[in-house]
């Protein structure tokens, strides 16, 4: 290979500057890669919005030209985001990740992951730029919705799930998974995007590093992505201590590292390490980056590096042999075309919704409710009110192809909560009105939201976030939408209160892309639904709970605050963060793990054992649980431990396992859970991983501030050092 066809392969290019006239233009190619080129960006994501025949025709002619003509005839992989479904038109949506994390079920998440792999494949996409395994530990920062949540054992747990539902639980890949963003990204400074993460060592192996690990060895990822963000001066696209020593040298991660979009570039033009465009590339590919992504920006730039010996040959040919290795592994050397045959016009199948409106159901988490819940179906006049009551929007995430593109109208038929609700019974007994935009207050939507809302006997408020990227003036949370504020919006507050003083039940639907604050208004209202951006189902979902079909059993995967200033108010928090504030508790509003029932669970027979543990033992704990409530329902039991006296401080508490199961009513359960203790392993004072002898406490929850059974146990042994980790889930089964 020349020099030119090497760096061709670390390089990427958007399939918009392939495009003339609404087709591939093998004349721009002949001009743009006429080297092959690594990866080819967003066909089915494209702002162009290319349907799905559309795209694997572009695909295949794409393959088909670099095939053919070019002097090598290696075929490209073409990378898509896939965060919540294949990114595109006319795809069906499925909820956001802190909804698959509110499930609290692997399975599930699994199941959805395998359903997007079953969408990109149609069309030809090899390459999913997800999942994100970042914690959302500071809520201000607006992409918060794209994590699993706030604890590093729950995202590693649902990592590990998607990654293999994605690439495929065996020797085989389907699609490379990429693992993002590398990492901590979930706790800038000041909440704000990109900014500066300052954390130690200790905290930063923990558990910031804990769920990439997990899905590099449990789930063999093949793709990661640095974050934007630098660590103590160490921009992380530019960190070999972290994308080789960590990544390879340690984990032993045998896939292909790529550049977040422009992240080479913002080595120089934000973080000022590189005076150039050349500069930022060989920083990158030197510390471990493989292929710029979206395009050949500065990577172009190492022909001349290579040529005047700026740079070795050998770190090209390193890449190159990760990258050929890849696509290999993915089956584009034997055949890299799509049948467009089979490729529908929508990919929109009734499997695809039936499974968006299962998780979105699940995901829902019941805050409050003082008898309200669930509604009757008949003989009742139901008041729908609120700025996202009737906004299909209101279901999207910033990684849906609708509002991440910002489109006017959706692309593919979204349920809103005023349908959902409609659907479900008569609709001549729902009555409709906005009350208030999200951002801005009118008098006169108000007044026509209380008139309504006065003739009614219940009334259903409806409100939260609309996400999308960059955009502040139409956005309250997605990428580049970060805020001080996490109360609702003031024309929102507003509404809610003013409906409230009607004397009506209220219930109140909150449909959020970040943790918020209801500080302001939960007082105010008979019941709270915590919905996130729940997909093309949503609003479906969300009445399947109001109406008593379903009943709640999400999770929370995040601590809901008071205030924002009460940050940071995850609950593994370290033992000297116990002090109190003048105005308010230091605890959250809502705790991690929490969510009511319409029905009631009774906890029985619940022993732990040995209650002296060997320190490369294991805990084994079983719980007897049963439905003595009226409705058929899901908990989730919840194992923490806290722990009394380490070598360094420690958080007092984590969850290291949890289970969900369904019982009918009067049905009773056994759950089982076996803990290694290597899942109470720690970096101490030398950054060496051990396990630590001493007391430890069980506790069986509902939720992290919620324990219904506790016992101390004994690890006994001398302290050992582990080599490496290998175990990073409990077992947890039914009998």
């Amino acid at each position: 290979m020349s020099i030119e066809e090497k760096i061709a392969q670390l390089t990427s290019i958007f399939v918009d500057d392939l495009i003339e006239n609404g087709d591939f233009s093998e004349a721009k190619a002949e001009q743009l890669i006429k080297h092959g080129i690594g990866q080819i960006s967003r066909v089915a994501g494209s702002k162009l919005g290319f349907r799905p025949r559309e795209v694997a025709k572009i695909v295949n002619k794409i393959q088909k030209f670099l095939i053919e003509k070019t002097r090598l005839g290696i075929p490209a992989i073409v990378h898509e985001e896939c965060l919540s479904g294949l990114m595109g038109p006319s795809v069906v949506m499925f909820p956001i990740p802190l909804a698959l994390a509110s499930t609290w079920d692997p399975d599930l998440v699994k199941n959805v992951a395998e359903k997007i792999r079953e969408q990109a494949l149609l069309v030809g996409v090899k390459h999913c730029l997800s999942p994100v395994l970042d914690l959302c530990r500071d809520p201000r920062w607006g992409r918060c919705e794209e994590t699993f949540g706030e604890d590093h054992n729950l995202v590693a747990a649902m990592g590990i799930a998607y990654v293999r539902g994605l690439q495929g639980n065996g020797d085989r890949v389907y699609v490379v998974a990429t693992a993002k963003h590398f990492a901590a990204h979930g706790v800038p400074e000041g909440g704000r995007n990109i900014a500066s993460v300052n954390i130690g060592v200790r905290e930063f192996r923990n558990i910031h590093l804990y769920p990439f690990e997990a899905v590099v060895k449990l789930a063999k990822l093949k793709s990661i992505m640095p974050a934007y963000h630098e660590i103590d001066g160490i921009p992380c696209h530019a960190n070999d201590e972290l994308l080789t020593k960590v990544l390879r040298y340690e984990w032993r991660f045998d896939g292909i590292v790529v550049s977040d979009y422009w992240g080479v570039r913002m080595l120089n033009t934000v973080h000022r390490v590189a005076k150039s465009c050349k500069e930022a590339a060989i920083l990158a590919l030197s510390a471990g980056v493989d292929i710029e992504l979206p395009h050949n920006d500065c990577f172009k730039e190492l022909v001349e590096a290579v040529k005047k010996r700026e740079i070795p040959e050998e770190l090209l040919d390193r890449s190159v042999e990760r990258v050929l290795y890849v696509k290999y592994l993915l089956g584009l050397f034997d055949n890299p075309y799509v049948d467009e045959a089979r490729v529908p016009e929508t990919i929109d199948g009734h499997s695809y919704r039936e499974l968006a409106r299962e998780v979105a159901r699940k995901s829902i988490v019941l805050l409050k409710n003082d008898g309200v819940l669930p509604l009757p179906k008949s003989n009742i006049k139901i008041a729908v009110i609120g700025p996202l009551a009737d906004n299909p929007f209101a279901m999207l995430g910033d990684y849906h192809y609708a509002s991440h593109i910002g489109l006017v109208q959706p692309d593919i038929h979204i349920v809103s909560v005023l349908e959902g609700i409609r659907n479900k019974v008569d609709p001549s007994s729902v009555v409709y009105a906005k009350g208030c935009e999200i951002q801005t207050s009118d008098l006169n939507m108000l007044n026509e939201a209380i008139a309504i809302a006065s003739k009614a006997d219940v009334v259903v408020v409806v409100v939260g976030d609309i996400s999308c990227i960059f955009d502040k003036n139409r956005c309250t949370s997605g990428e580049g939408i970060d805020r001080t504020d996490l109360s609702l919006t003031k024309p929102q507050e507003e509404l809610v209160k003013s409906i409230s003083n009607l004397g009506k039940p209220v219930v109140l639907v909150v449909i959020a892309g970040r943790p918020m604050s209801l500080e302001n208004v939960q007082k105010d209202v008979k019941a709270i639904l915590w919905c996130w951006k729940l997909g093309a189902e949503g609003g479906n979902a969300i009445a399947d709970i109001l109406f008593g079909d379903y009943s709640p059993s999400g999770r929370l995967p995040v601590s809901l605050p008071r205030s924002s200033g009460q940050l940071p108010v995850y609950y593994s928090r370290r033992p000297s963060s116990f002090g109190e504030y003048i105005e308010m508790p230091s605890k959250p509003l809502y705790p991690f793990g929490y969510g009511l029932s319409y029905t009631e669970f009774r906890y029985t027979n619940i022993n732990v054992e040995p209650l002296e543990v060997p320190i490369a033992g294991e805990i084994k704990i079983s719980v007897e649980v049963e439905n003595i409530g009226r409705y058929e329902a899901d908990e989730v039991i919840q194992i923490y431990i806290a722990r009394t006296y380490n070598s360094v401080a420690l958080p007092v508490k984590e969850l290291k396992a949890f289970k969900r199961v369904t019982l009918k009513p009067g049905e009773r359960r056994k759950v089982m859970f076996k803990i290694p203790t290597q899942l109470l392993a720690f970096y101490n004072r030398d950054t060496k991983l051990v396990i630590e002898p001493g007391k430890y406490k069980v506790l069986v929850g509902r939720n992290s501030e919620e324990s219904i059974f506790e016992t101390t146990i004994k690890i006994v042994g001398e302290t050992i050092e582990l080599k490496e980790r290998n175990i990073f889930t409990a077992e947890a089964y039914i009998e």
